[in-house]
């Protein structure tokens, strides 16, 4: 699998003494120590890779820094140690000529703020950065107006920006970053201002395109539903650190650390979790219902079907081999076994 962003021990550590505090604690940055001599973390030790086609989606509260990552990535920001690979090449070591031609041709950014230009109307502001790279008019305008009526502007094309809604600005920067169709996505919260029909929509647009294009992208989001409906990894950060990057799956049946337990615990894991993750091996001996299920469907869809079967359940993958056996009786372990244990204790 090739590796299109490559993270080695980030660290963003803001103040005027960073990097002499930072170099005196051998890498061991404890934020309060660092906050009592006037340096606040960003980012703490961030070492990770996204594979090329790989939606990450780097997910925390306020402050936990997982939009200073994001501007480290990017190097909208300069990080105060480490390294970042953007296909192998050393991000750090770019000139500003090198990095504009990176951001241009590679890059696609979408920010909570969006800087639109005022004198310019929704459909030339999306048509923008494809002139920049050498569209001609015609072709760009006419993308354009896709990238309108793919974010549900159609009839606001001509407005300014001041005569549209914080959320239609905030669409209109999606649909500029969109039209230029780069490698490597970077997004940070694009969806938090649109409400939540819209936002689903704009979702289930994004898998789509992401279906169809497979591009790279770096997601932020406060969202841990959105992070476990669109990403396939999650990184959960706290206080500048990862507390843990792993599949959605893994975090919801697995949480690494207490604070990561704390957002699974109101997940209904019927919508989130996969046949395959409660499957188990095929055992040849046994008689199985006339059923077959697909590995890869989310178990909410099938949950009724199962549950009314009385043998085993046979799973299978795309080509319709039988990869593994479901048992009625883990499902209901899987989805209500915790609930009903702490009932039990109360």
């Amino acid at each position: 699998m090739t590796t299109v962003i490559k993270c080695d021990s980030i660290y963003k550590i803001f103040g005027s003494n960073a990097k002499k505090m930072l170099e005196s604690s051998n890498g061991n940055v404890d934020a309060k120590t660092f906050q009592e001599a006037g340096c606040i973390v960003g980012v703490n030790n961030a070492s990770f890779e996204v594979a090329k086609g790989e939606m990450l989606v780097v997910m925390g509260l306020s402050g936990s820094g997982k939009s200073t990552l994001l501007r480290c990535i990017s190097r909208l920001t300069d990080p105060t140690a480490g390294k970042i690979f953007i296909e192998d090449k050393d991000l750090l070591a770019m000139n500003s000529k090198e990095l504009i031609e990176l951001r241009r041709n590679k890059m696609g950014m979408v920010f909570q703020s969006f800087a639109l230009l005022p004198h310019k109307t929704v459909l030339e502001n999306i048509a923008f950065p494809l002139q920049i790279k050498g569209l001609k008019t015609q072709d760009s305008i006419k993308k354009a107006m896709d990238m309108v009526e793919l974010v549900g502007l159609g009839g606001r094309e001509n407005y300014f920006p001041r005569e549209l809604s914080g959320g239609q600005q905030q669409r209109v920067g999606i649909a500029r970053s969109l039209a230029v169709e780069p490698d490597i996505w970077f997004l940070d919260e694009p969806f938090s201002a649109l409400d939540p029909l819209i936002r689903k929509e704009m979702q289930d647009e994004f898998l789509r395109l992401q279906g169809v294009l497979n591009k790279t992208i770096l997601f932020i989001t406060h969202d841990f539903d959105e992070a476990l409906r669109l990403a396939d990894r999650i990184a959960i950060m706290k206080d500048g650190i990862i507390e843990q990057l792993d599949t959605p799956t893994n975090i919801v049946l697995n949480p690494a650390t207490e604070y990561v337990r704390k957002f699974t615990e109101e997940v209904p894991r019927e919508k989130v979790l996969k046949i395959e993750s409660v499957m188990d091996p095929v055992n040849k001996s046994e008689t199985l219902s006339d059923l077959k299920i697909y590995k890869d469907v989310i178990i909410e869809t099938v949950a009724e079907k199962i549950l009314s079967q009385e043998k085993p359940v046979a799973v299978i993958d795309s080509n319709n081999k039988v990869v593994g056996t479901l048992y009625p009786s883990k499902v209901i372990h899987v989805l209500f076994g915790s609930k009903a244990v702490d009932k039990n204790k109360d």
